[in-house]
């Protein structure tokens, strides 16, 4: 599938235990001692407690403890560490949003804990929790959408507004000035859909004190040292008294990047109670307190000369926050730059509004705003196509940055330091036969059948945050027996990167593969680790195992070079042998003889680091080809193509495999994934009877290739892939739909496009016509 293999390797290492049903997921090490945790939850989305009686809930069988706001206050934890940062670059008022532990007066979101209730087992604590009494006195009106948002009820009083946080990029008044004067001008309302992640794992949590008295905590995370100082935070003790870990993962996609309230909460519990703590949240509790995600609308022009190309643009984003801001959620800022595209546009200007509302929290799911910036831009054009009767992949390929002006200077943020975006796109459109669409289009109409075609051309920040540039760190260790440990401060949370670590360790110390032990997730392992996110963990995390290994080599040629009397320089290394060709009768040294002669307890141990320069730059070329059947309204995907540079391929089964996956989830929230409230604030999608998920019988099968420009910003010339084909599928889904339904007169149309809505955008275009 790609222009860069590697050797042919055998299939990814831990899918044998995933398969076999031998995985160690948090749920399968809850100790035998372990309490068990059910929250009660508000049923009201706005509201303020008047009265909790617990009472009854402490003298039920089986009930250790039942926790309150009042205890936690008591404790000196009545808050999250609040991270919100607010800034009004309008001038507006700002507003701190620290989020409780447990909510003790104010409701402002359904599902908010109020009370945790602590018993010997899960049913105990779960019939102890329908004792407890609590009175609401339910607001008359909440804020849901951004009609409230801007004039509605106040999630926060002492506010004259909902606005969060509001930023702005770009010079707005060059841009006003640009599109006054361009040739035509095309304007795009967006309304992206707030969903949530549906992690296959749900999150799951034991709090616990260790042996070397460290408050503990096991978790379902991807980011086990973010979480191990926010607890040290929260509590106000030294990094060195806290210890998270986390075993598999069952998927996590940003949302499982953070300490959450319950996380905090069974550690409380387990320091007030001298016992471990376990919670585990099922599937409807998952839908009310995973964080969530995208729910962006707003506006934006584009400006085109007479000639068709780029002028200007200007976009007006509005982000859901949710109820309490964090810089989780305005993380989505240092994304956003994505709205240039791989386009040449002179002047880019986009103000940002974060709303709050009655919701829960928004936060990172896979690509975090680059999605959703693609879609802004990649929307437009088509829009824009359509409107000057222009080919949509003419007009894209006419304005793309040419690999000569690299690097390339956007019109905002991003400096793109390689790629071929030309190259890439004719390559796409080959593979897609776009050439030949229109026959394909008029044998559908002949069927009755509606035909259409999207393209998105997504270029995504990878490695960052932008401007914010971490280090990874990673351990390699040779032990006495001759196996290898790879410790590395990623986290790999059903991407592979225990397979791509062992194969780099392998391929680099010449060791069979069954002889590399990765370890992971255990903040007592390493000093700091990025875990997952951001399509970091190749291009940095990687790095650093690389950077690792190349030191861990040097290293052993030194003990070698000690031990067969001669200078570490004559000393080579080959097939996992260290030897002196000078004197080749003396036998060379295996990685366990250096081991035994490292002196070191447990076998010689290398720390590597990494620290990029700089972000890079994943970019391709989606193109989407959907049936719709307007008497059903019913779409089928009749084609999906990629064209991917993520830079140097490691490993193409590796790559295709992430691929495959983000191009379902961009596809499955183009289609139907949608979280759906009524006015109260009541969540009507909370399960997957009304949750449309998407099922392997709607998607095609992915024609996927890449195209490799390396990029020299880390020593593997690898780019980023993990979200990449959220990043495009979209965008590139949402125009093949909106394509064809133009064909039958529907002139707008935003996600989800379920059956019953895209047949009811149909039966109102044939309305109006009439």
């Amino acid at each position: 599938m790609n222009d860069q293999t590697g050797p042919a390797f055998k299939g990814r290492v831990e899918d044998i235990r995933f398969v076999s049903g031998h995985g160690r997921f948090t749920a399968d090490i809850v100790p035998d001692n372990a309490l068990h945790a059910v929250f009660l939850r508000s049923n009201v989305a706005a509201g303020v407690i008047t009265s909790l009686d617990c009472s009854a809930a402490k003298t039920a069988p089986g009930v250790v403890s039942v926790l309150t706001a009042l205890d936690a206050a008591a404790d000196g934890v009545a808050n999250m560490v609040w991270t919100g940062g607010p800034v009004r670059e309008d001038g507006g008022v700002t507003v701190d949003s620290p989020r409780p532990l447990l909510s003790g007066k104010e409701i402002r979101h359904l599902g908010e804990p109020v009370a945790m209730v602590i018993a010997d087992t899960r049913q105990a604590a779960a019939d102890a929790a329908e004792l407890i009494e609590v009175q609401i006195d339910a607001a008359d009106a909440v804020a849901l959408s951004v009609e409230h948002m801007l004039g509605g009820p106040l999630v926060w009083p002492g506010t004259n507004d909902n606005i969060a946080s509001l930023h702005r990029q770009g010079n707005r008044d060059e841009v006003d000035a640009i599109l006054a004067k361009s040739a035509h001008v095309s304007h795009f309302a967006f309304d992206i859909s707030k969903i949530t992640a549906c992690t296959m794992e749900m999150r799951a949590s034991i709090g616990f004190i260790d042996e070397n008295g460290k408050s503990s905590l096991t978790t379902s995370a991807q980011s086990p040292y973010q979480l191990h100082g926010e607890l040290a935070q929260l509590f106000g003790i030294s990094p060195d008294e806290v210890r998270v870990t986390s075993p598999d993962v069952g998927g996590s996609f940003g949302m499982k990047g953070a300490l959450y309230r319950e996380d905090a909460l069974v550690v409380w519990a387990a320091r007030r109670l001298g016992r471990p703590v376990f919670w585990t949240a099922d599937r409807g509790e998952a839908f009310l307190s995973d964080e969530h995600a995208r729910a962006v609308s707003g506006t934006a022009s584009l400006g085109l000369d007479a000639e068709g190309n780029f002028t200007a643009l200007w976009v007006d984003a509005r982000i859901d926050a949710g109820a309490y801001l964090s810089r989780r959620t305005k993380g989505l800022l240092n994304n956003m730059g994505g709205v240039a595209g791989q386009y040449k546009t002179p002047a880019i200007a986009t103000q940002m509004s974060f709303f709050f509302t009655n919701t829960m929290q928004t936060s990172p799911y896979r690509g975090f705003g680059r999605p959703e910036a693609t879609y802004v831009i990649e929307r437009l054009i088509d829009q824009a196509a359509r409107e000057t009767g222009r080919d949509a992949l003419a007009l894209r390929q006419q304005n793309l940055v040419t690999p000569e002006a690299m690097p390339y200077q956007t019109a905002l943020t991003f400096l793109y330091d390689c790629g071929d975006f030309p190259k890439i796109v004719a390559a796409a459109a080959k593979n897609a036969d776009y050439a030949g669409f229109a026959a394909r289009r008029k044998a559908s109409e002949a069927r009755g059948m509606l035909r259409g075609i999207g393209i998105s051309n997504p270029i995504e920040v990878a490695g960052g945050p932008l401007k914010q540039v971490r280090k990874d760190i990673a351990r390699i260790t040779a032990r006495p027996d001759g196996q290898i440990v790879v410790t590395p401060g990623l986290m790999s949370v059903g991407q592979g990167h225990e397979t791509a670590l062992a194969r780099m360790a392998s391929q680099r110390l010449g060791v069979d593969i069954d002889d590399i032990i990765y370890q992971q997730g255990d903040t007592d392992l390493l000093p700091s680790g990025r875990g997952s996110g951001g399509s970091a963990a190749t291009v940095i995390g990687g790095a650093a195992v690389h950077v690792a290994l190349n030191e861990f080599v040097a290293a052993g040629k030194g003990i070698a070079a000690g031990v067969l009397g001669c200078d570490a320089d004559q000393i080579t290394f080959d097939a996992g042998l260290f030897s002196n060709p000078a004197e080749p009768a003396r036998p060379p040294m295996s990685w366990a003889d250096i081991a035994s002669h490292s002196n070191e307890a447990g076998g010689m141990s290398v720390l590597g680091e990494f620290l990029p320069p700089d972000v890079t730059y994943p970019n391709g070329c989606h193109i989407c080809e959907v049936e719709i059947d307007p008497a059903t309204g019913k779409v089928s995907f009749a084609d999906y193509v990629v064209v991917e540079d993520v830079g140097t391929v490691l490993n193409a089964d590796l790559v295709e495999g992430q691929m495959h996956g983000g191009i379902a989830q961009g596809v499955g929230q183009a289609l139907g994934e949608i979280l759906h409230f009524d006015e109260s604030g009541q969540l009507i999608t909370g399960s997957f009877m009304d949750y449309q998920m998407p099922i392997a019988a709607d998607f095609p099968n992915f024609r996927i290739s890449t195209i490799a420009v390396p990029t020299k910003i880390n020593p593997l010339g690898a780019k980023g892939v993990g979200e990449a084909g959220t990043v495009g599928a979209l965008a590139a889904t949402m125009n093949a739909i909106v394509d064809a339904m133009a064909c039958a007169g529907v002139a707008a149309f935003e996600m989800p496009a379920t059956p019953h809505r895209v047949w009811q955008a149909l039966q109102d275009a044939k309305k109006s016509a009439s």
